[in-house]
């Protein structure tokens, strides 16, 4: 597996003994609070090895595609790979950095919904031939440029063409998959599969029963116009924790063996993108700014306070067109942690984050419960791996966060006995040893990812 020759190496810090993850991000707080305060990432890379053992325990007949806008960074993309994951690439950017990493051609899928030209002829010339296409307009750009694509039909949800805003533009109707398959056939086109997504915020696992009914008929027309129909994409939904993934396991187990027996000769895939990457990363950011006003301005707090109670609006080095980019997709960020050596038993006052543009989309989160903090102090937001890190932002010209990747020995062993070290370039990747205030190995972690 070779890494991309015009991106840095990473390193990675070993966790020995007791030390913890927290202990890496309240190290890094204290460097940094000697040196420019800014925002960081640190990341458990173990994380990434257990949620695929967990998916391989609960989901053992679908192979698991990594959507790999939820989170490019560079080890990420080379540990899922050494794990056999494939992957859902929505740009040529995500297509360049995967093939980086020596990934084979099949087992990466082109999704998106709108697709350039020039991109579906990157994809032709090196040889990605799988491709989601849900309309005409697709179609006929992909006949154009990819006359050899094999085409994953997206098909729409109850979900997805109701309450999900996201997903209403996206996937064909079941009353028009007829219609775009024979015009794929008068194209010269080949189908080989359905597509179907079940957004993160639908909380009835039963949804994905009724899309597994849908991919079905949608493979009875596929195979009555002529094509050999032999891949089932379930999509992507899936939050990261393990009850949901029994939850969707026991929902759409039953149809797959009704519908897609292994006799069948189909197979199945899903989407896991935030699944593996949200609980893996933390970020620390720091307070540069903060202003007080009267809690009754807002008139929508849950508990009516007297009207000289304070609520406090801190500013942060990290913002919605930084690393809180999700917010703007209308997801809720999660409150903040403090920092071990800040928490305090002193009283909470209402509070907003914001980010440093002093745009008024800037919000990150709207309203928290906070001690009164100061300038220069440092939060903490947990589970902040999915969609804080993705191609450099246009929004912005300030660099991304670094991010300070560590595993535990632990993990590490256990990924040896695995046999996944075997996959990882040590050209790309160096494993070191963690001491907490070590300026020596800060420095050779602060790398970006």
């Amino acid at each position: 597996m070779k890494g991309l020759a015009d991106e840095p190496n990473y390193s990675v810090a070993l966790l020995e003994g007791a030390t913890a993850l927290s202990d890496v991000v309240e190290n890094h707080i204290y460097e940094q609070t000697l040196a420019e305060k800014n925002a960081f990432f640190v990341a458990d890379l173990g994380v990434l090895m257990r949620q695929h053992v967990r998916w391989r325990t609960h989901m053992p007949q679908m192979r698991p595609f990594y959507a790999v806008q939820a989170n490019s960074s560079l080890a990420v993309i080379e540990i899922l790979a050494a794990l056999g994951t494939g992957f859902i690439c929505t740009s040529k950017y995500e297509l360049e950095l995967v093939q980086g990493y020596g990934v084979p051609s099949e087992d990466i899928i082109y999704s998106g919904v709108c697709k350039q030209l020039s991109q579906i002829k990157y994809a032709a010339k090196n040889g990605i031939d799988f491709l989601v296409c849900d309309n005409e307009a697709e179609l006929r750009k992909i006949a154009r440029c990819h006359p050899c694509a094999k085409l994953l039909l997206q098909v729409a949800t109850e979900t997805s063409s109701e309450g999900d805003e996201m997903g209403m533009s996206f996937g064909s109707k079941l009353k028009d998959c007829r219609h775009l398959l024979e015009s794929a056939k008068e194209q010269g086109l080949q189908v080989v599969g359905v597509r179907f997504h079940i957004p993160s915020s639908c909380d009835d696992p039963q949804a994905y029963s009724h899309a597994v009914s849908d991919a079905r008929c949608v493979f009875d027309m596929g195979e009555d116009i002529g094509f050999s129909m032999t891949i089932l994409d379930i999509g992507g939904g899936f939050n990261g924790s393990e009850t949901q993934l029994k939850q969707i396991n026991s929902a759409v187990r039953p149809l797959l063996d009704l519908y897609f027996p292994a006799s069948s000769g189909v197979s199945i895939m899903a989407e896991p993108g935030s699944y593996y990457v949200s609980s893996s990363f933390t970020l620390a950011v720091n307070i540069i700014a903060k202003e007080v006003g009267a809690r009754d301005l807002h008139g929508n707090l849950n508990e009516p306070s007297p009207n000289d109670e304070p609520e406090f609006l801190y500013y942060m080095n990290d913002g919605v067109y930084g690393s809180f980019t999700s917010k703007l997709a209308d997801n809720v960020i999660p409150a903040p942690a403090l920092p071990k050596s800040g928490v305090s038993e002193e009283p909470v006052f209402a509070s907003s984050l914001w980010g440093p543009s002093g745009d008024e989309l800037d919000q990150v989160v709207d309203q928290c419960l906070l001690p009164e903090l100061s300038v220069g102090d440092w939060l903490i937001f947990n589970n902040a791996g999915a969609y804080s890190l993705g191609p450099p932002s246009t929004f912005t010209d300030s660099p991304r966060p670094p991010v300070y990747y560590t595993i535990s020995t632990g993990d590490w062993f256990e990924m040896q006995d695995a046999g996944i070290t075997q996959d990882i370039s040590m050209k790309n990747f160096s494993l070191v040893p963690y001491f907490l205030h070590s300026s020596q190995s800060d420095e050779a972690l602060s790398v970006p990812a």
